[in-house]
C-alpha cells in the first residue's frame, strides 16, 4: 500500500507540473507595430528571464523546445516576435529579404529586442539574458552591441559580421558564441573581425566551435543537424545562463 500510495502521489505531482508548463501567446508593442510572442506559464512571478530570438522564419519548434526546457530550469521565458503581426515570412526567400532589412537597420532590430525585454519586465523578470538562433543569433549580438540591459547574450550559429563604419561602443554584456566549424555563411574575415571587435570593445566574450557541424546544426528539422554537437551546445548555453542569471 505504501508503494501504491507513493506512485499515486508521484503521479499527482508530476501531472500538476506537466499541466503547469506551457507557452501562451502574449501581445505587446513596439511603437505602432503589434508583436505576438510566446511566454512561459510562470509569467507573473519574479524570476530571472531569457528572451529567445528565433531564426529567420519566425517562431519555430526549436525556439519552443528551448523555451520549455528553460522554464524547467526556473527561468521566465519569452520567444520574441521580431517581424510583427501579419509580417511572418511564408518561405525562405521572403525570410531572407525580411531578415536582411533588420540586419541592415540594426537600430530597429535593437528596438524590437528591447520591446521583448520590456514585456519580460512587465511579466516579472528580475534580470534578462538573450539567446538567438541564426538571424536571432545576430540579434543577440546586436543586444550586446546596442548596450541593452542584458546580463548575457548567446549567439547560436548567428552571423558575426558588423558594418565596419559603425561606431565602436564598449560591450558590457557577457557574450557567448556557439559556432559551427563548417558554417558557410560566416567567412574567416567575419570571424576574425568579430574577435577584433570584441577585443576592442573590452568584452567578456567566448567562442565555442563545434566540429563537423554546418550552419543549422542545432535544429533537429534541418539536414545540418548534428545531435551530439547540438546537445553539447545546449549544455554550454545553460551553463552560461546559470552563470549570468543565477
Amino acid at each position: 500500500m505504501k508503494v501504491l500510495g507513493s506512485i499515486i502521489l508521484f503521479s499527482l505531482i508530476f501531472g500538476s507540473m506537466a499541466k503547469g508548463q506551457g507557452l501562451k501567446e502574449v501581445i505587446y508593442q513596439e511603437k505602432d507595430q503589434k508583436l505576438s510572442g510566446l511566454i512561459s506559464s510562470n509569467a507573473g512571478k519574479s524570476l530571472p528571464a531569457v528572451l529567445i530570438l528565433p531564426a529567420w522564419k519566425g517562431i519555430d519548434q526549436e525556439a519552443k523546445d528551448a523555451a520549455l526546457d528553460l522554464e524547467k530550469e526556473g527561468y521566465l521565458v519569452l520567444i520574441a516576435d521580431i517581424y510583427g503581426v501579419g509580417n511572418t515570412p511564408k518561405d525562405n526567400a521572403e525570410a531572407g529579404k525580411q531578415s536582411t532589412i533588420f540586419k541592415r537597420d540594426f537600430a530597429t532590430y535593437q528596438k524590437r529586442i528591447q520591446a521583448g525585454m520590456d514585456e519580460l519586465k512587465k511579466q516579472g523578470a528580475t534580470k534578462i539574458a538573450v539567446i538567438g538562433y541564426c538571424f536571432g543569433g545576430s540579434g543577440a549580438l546586436e543586444a550586446a552591441r546596442g548596450g541593452l540591459n542584458v546580463e548575457g547574450a548567446v549567439s547560436i550559429h548567428g552571423g558575426l559580421a558588423k558594418d565596419p563604419s559603425r561606431e565602436m561602443q564598449p560591450v558590457k554584456t557577457k557574450v557567448l558564441v556557439l559556432h559551427p566549424a563548417d558554417d558557410a555563411s560566416v567567412s574567416k574575415a567575419d570571424y576574425d573581425g568579430f574577435v577584433k571587435e570584441m577585443d576592442d570593445a573590452k568584452a567578456d566574450w567566448q567562442i565555442i566551435t563545434y566540429a563537423n557541424s554546418k550552419h543549422t546544426f542545432t535544429n533537429p528539422e534541418s539536414p545540418d543537424y548534428n545531435e551530439i554537437m547540438a546537445k553539447r551546445a545546449w549544455k554550454h548555453t545553460k551553463m552560461f545562463l546559470d552563470e549570468v542569471l543565477k
